[in-house]
């Protein structure tokens, strides 16, 4: 018996499927969730030796790689000196000076230690600031596990929502209003019904945890002339996407400014953060200097701080949006060479993310367009591919994530397995 079925009979005994976030427990995949030892590179080493080019990079956050030298000499520098005060420290000031220096639509930051967290709080400011209770979200759009937007629409374009979560009772959900996204003409008509009555919009920037659904320019700056008609914060969830884009930010891709920002994974270089941030004189509404409250023990910790402030600063100097295009480009074409007289199966590339969508003739722009067959294949597509030292995301809705460690050889030995799998026909 390996060692990671070991652990895992363990952990079904102690915690929920024995894992600390669902996906983790490859319910969608099949097969035993495999525990990982350590991680070097462009590589994650599980507990019985074997190692595996990763695509998952922790969800996002590893965008220089396991173990980069300079991420670790920050963090390895901070916990000599003490990993926790909850005061204030230097290194937060060094990490939002940075952020602020580079992203123009953040005035002001106020960190958090989570997405969720930085989702929430970003909410909160947005009905405190504007006087309004009502916000819209946008089926595919994952914004964490906030009670109220875990939700789905009922009847009818704009009704009230619906509760997608047991444990959320259905009051808390009945000022979150969901449509669809890629609809203009469903956008323009739930805002004259209900645009005076929103506190904010919540989108992905660009959504990425249902799929890769890439949104138009033509329908994101409709999205931000309609808040500015009516009033409404605009906040673009940059969680995942952010300074994962070719712009660096998922909204400069589309050519618009947000009203909030929130941000997570990149900017704590994988230690556990989040952010939420945009102009003064909303951010300026935060208590203590505003009647919004929200605080965190250990909101601003000096090691999550220091990972994220080497993370960025590394990525800047180094340029490494270019380092990433010239690997999704050798990737690209790699991919379409093997994948091009296949029919079920296609590729998506955006920044350091990618995709494979099946059964569909272009790349979906909204989750009902996403093929409910399309698990059964990424099921197969899955094991081939980690069998072969492969690491991919264990679900056909999460998206790839490329990363500076990697190598086009690397990419190369990518390539080859998926065209294995193509001649076995796991993928036709």
């Amino acid at each position: 018996m390996s060692q990671s079925q070991e652990l895992y009979d363990k952990a079904v005994k102690l915690m929920p499927a024995g894992v600390n976030s669902p996906v983790r427990a490859f319910r969608s995949v099949g097969g035993t969730p495999i525990f990982m030892d350590r991680g070097k590179g462009a590589y994650i080493t599980d507990v019985d030796g074997n190692s595996y080019l990763d695509f998952c990079g922790s969800w996002g956050p590893l965008i220089l790689g396991h173990c980069h030298p300079a991420v670790t000499a920050a963090i390895t520098e901070v916990v000599s000196r003490g990993w926790t005060f909850g005061t204030p420290v230097r290194e937060e000031v060094e990490l939002a000076g940075l952020i602020i220096e580079k992203l123009k639509a953040v005035e002001m930051v106020r960190f958090v230690n989570s997405g969720t967290e930085a989702v929430m709080s970003a909410i909160r400011l947005a009905r405190g600031f504007t006087g309004r209770d009502r916000v819209l979200k946008f089926r595919g759009c994952y914004h964490g596990h906030v009670d109220y937007l875990l939700v789905d629409a009922g009847s009818g374009l704009a009704t009230f929502g619906t509760a997608s979560s047991d444990g959320v009772p259905e009051d808390f959900v009945k000022l979150t209003a969901t449509m669809d996204l890629d609809d203009l003409q469903g956008l323009e008509t739930l805002f004259k019904e209900m645009g005076h009555e929103l506190a904010c919009v919540a989108i992905e920037s660009v959504p990425a945890n249902n799929g890769l659904l890439i949104q138009s320019r033509e329908y994101v700056q409709k999205l931000r002339s309609l808040c500015d008609e009516y009033g409404v914060l605009l906040v673009f969830d940059e969680v995942l996407a952010g300074f994962r884009m070719p712009e660096v930010m998922g909204y400069e891709h589309y050519g618009v400014i947000p009203d909030l920002v929130t941000l997570g994974k990149v900017i704590g270089g994988g230690m556990p953060v989040g952010a939420y941030g945009g102009r003064k004189e909303i951010m300026s509404k935060i208590s203590p200097l505003g009647g919004v409250y929200q605080a965190g023990t250990l909101s601003g910790n000096p090691v999550a701080m220091a990972a994220g402030y080497a993370t960025l600063k590394t990525y800047f100097q180094e340029d490494v949006p270019g380092q990433i295009e010239k690997l999704g480009a050798h990737l690209d074409a790699g991919v379409a060479s093997v994948l091009k007289d296949l029919t079920n199966i296609g590729f998506l590339r955006l920044g350091s993310l990618f995709w494979f969508y099946f059964n569909a003739p272009e790349p979906p722009r909204r989750a009902d367009a996403i093929s409910s067959q399309g698990g059964a294949v990424y099921k197969e597509l899955h094991r081939f591919m980690l069998d072969r030292g492969m690491y991919m995301a264990p679900s056909s809705y999460e998206v790839g994530f490329l990363n500076t460690a990697m190598t086009q050889n690397d990419l190369d030995r990518f390539l080859d397995v998926l065209d294995q799998a193509k001649k076995e026909k796991i993928i036709s």
